[in-house]
């Protein structure tokens, strides 16, 4: 028998997994997932029991907040549903060209952050828009701003995640056996034939998904009803909490522990509704799937990808480039033209606003941090879930994906409970400090910075570390020898990918910010709001070529890593 490598534990496995371990990883999981939400669903269940509770939920401000909340939502959903299936049918099951771009591009509008969203959609459109004044088209001043409204939310929300809808629909259709459209096709049944009887019900489970789970992101979002809502008074749950918070009271912290459990029950009944629609639709495809396109457009090819260049260049191009120029005018309203053109406000962000180069540092310090200490806790996350299997392995992966799947206000009012006093035996208070915006973070992208090196871990041929583990080698060496260098790629990704969603987050530093701890999306929020339209426009645009370049990064990348790592690729 070979002797143990120092560092490995004496009680082991049988498969070579130390005692340690599983315990380890159950503590942190617990910590960053399950602690912050029993203790809001305490404060929760006490403030309905004093009966405070009732009251609140009675109230007029909460019933028109939850009735926008639930319209914008279910508008949002609608129009995430049609662009999100436009592209996941064209891109999955047809020939059209430039697959990998569109589907780059398309997924851009879910990595920028949502307040960046709603800031373009305003520059581009009203009265006063820059792009609209330089090219001859602004309607007349005094015209109202048509997205300052519940629909104009709704529409933002759908624009923000038709992407999720059509990652839901491209992955149930890359299961489709392209044999038993081809046999359809062979015994005379139309395109329109097959799209009814064969690829609608096997792509029905994709589309039923992508709308539960728009849905449940419309009645989270915090950034497009702030930005569009606050200006017409229109508030939303999520916008309602922030105005509670912000106007401090004594029983601010039961209010809002009371308004983010019914968010959480809200967001809960949406997904239990989707499994509800899945049930009795076991559609199971027999056969084979292939890469190769199910339809061969012919003469319709050209058609169909003016169609879908032509939305990105609606919901993408027109936004961004009506950002740039508001950012390029020395005043909102002002055209852009040779002699208008400035550079004075990146200028004032990069060089003299104080503000701005504190979000730089906090943002950059928070991404930077969650991305490297979240793989600390994924890699033996990972190696531990990759290697049991049965109900505790089921449960601690329902308990990684729970802060995830749940709207960043719940999260965040979470966060606010928990700490809101000082840490027992410390007697130190995170409350008000940039570590309660990280403690956050870990537990909100905790289940992105798994899914790479799971991936990774899952793909790896087990023999490699067999054989290390027989020749002795304890836990510490194999991750050190064999296990780290084989992900590495993925870590890599894992690491980029929350740095990306982290540094552009708005909804969870929201209402964890103060003086200080500002975040760049805390920061082009205030912005906007105090009337620094182009100061704001600046910031977004430095913030949507940041993300623009990390996406590039990680396409560019993209060979190294395991399959479906990366969203956008097919």
């Amino acid at each position: 028998m070979a002797p143990q490598e120092h560092g490995s534990s004496p009680q082991a496995t049988a498969g070579g997994e130390p005692g340690w371990l599983l315990p380890l990883v159950f503590c942190l999981v617990f910590l960053l997932s399950a602690l912050p939400l029993i203790r809001l669903g305490w404060a929760g269940l006490g403030g309905l029991t004093d009966g405070e509770g009732a009251k609140l939920l009675l109230e007029p401000a909460t019933i028109a907040a939850l009735r926008n909340t639930l319209l914008a939502a279910t508008g949002g959903m609608a129009v995430s549903l049609v662009l999100g299936t436009l592209f996941g049918f064209a891109l999955a099951l047809t020939d059209i060209r430039g697959k990998l771009f569109l589907s780059f591009a398309f997924m851009l509008p879910m990595m920028i952050p949502p307040q960046v969203t709603a800031l373009a959609w305003v520059e581009m459109s009203g009265p006063s828009s820059p792009l609209l004044k330089t090219l001859g088209l602004a309607p007349p001043l005094g015209r109202p701003q048509p997205l300052y409204s519940l629909s104009g939310i709704a529409l933002l929300l759908g624009v923000q995640h038709a992407p999720l809808v059509f990652l839901a629909v491209k992955a149930g259709l890359a299961a489709i056996p392209r044999d038993g459209v081809e046999a359809a096709r062979l015994a005379g049944a139309s395109p329109l034939r097959v799209f009814r009887d064969i690829l609608l019900p096997l792509g029905s489970p994709g589309l039923v998904a992508g709308a539960a789970i728009a849905f449940v992101s419309g009645i989270g979002n915090f950034g497009i009803p702030a930005i569009l809502g606050i200006p017409a008074s229109i508030e939303t749950l999520p916008t309602l909490i922030y105005s509670r918070l912000a106007s401090f009271g004594t029983s601010t912290f039961g209010e809002i522990a009371i308004l983010s459990t019914l968010i959480a029950v809200i967001s809960a009944a949406g997904l239990l509704l989707q499994q509800r629609m899945l049930q009795g639709r076991d559609y199971r495809p027999l056969g084979l799937s292939g890469a190769s396109a199910a339809f061969s457009l012919g003469r319709f090819r050209l058609l169909v990808e003016g169609l879908l260049w032509g939305v990105l260049a609606l919901v993408l191009a027109a936004p961004l480039l009506a950002l740039v120029a508001s950012s390029l005018v020395p005043a909102y309203g002002v055209p852009l033209t040779l002699e208008t053109v400035s550079f004075r406000a990146y200028g004032e962000i990069l060089c003299r606003q104080s503000l701005t180069l504190t979000a730089f540092r906090n943002s950059l310090f928070l991404a930077s941090a969650a991305a490297v200490g979240l793989l600390v806790i994924t890699v033996p996350a990972g190696y531990l879930l990759a290697r049991r299997k049965g109900a505790l392995a089921n449960f601690l992966a329902i308990l990684i994906e729970v802060p995830y799947a749940l709207p960043g206000i719940v999260l965040a009012v979470a966060f606010v409970l928990l700490f809101a006093a000082p840490l027992p035996l410390v007697g130190l208070s995170l409350y008000g400090t940039v570590w309660i915006i990280l403690a956050a973070y870990f537990s909100s992208f905790l289940a992105v910075s798994l899914k790479p090196v799971m991936s990774a871990m899952l793909q790896m041929d087990p023999s490699l570390e067999e054989a290390a583990r027989l020749a002795g080698a304890g836990l510490l060496r194999r991750m050190r020898d064999v296990l780290l260098p084989v992900i590495a790629p993925a870590a890599g990704a894992s690491v980029i990918l929350v740095f990306l969603i982290a540094a552009n987050e708005l909804t969870v530093s929201a209402l964890l910010w103060s003086a200080g701890t500002q975040t760049l999306g805390v920061a082009i929020f205030n912005l906007d709001d105090s009337g620094s339209s182009d100061l704001a426009s600046a910031l977004s645009v430095l913030v949507v070529l940041m993300v623009t370049a990390l996406m590039a990064a990680l396409e560019i990348s993209a060979r190294y890593m395991p399959e479906g790592v990366l969203p956008w690729r097919n």
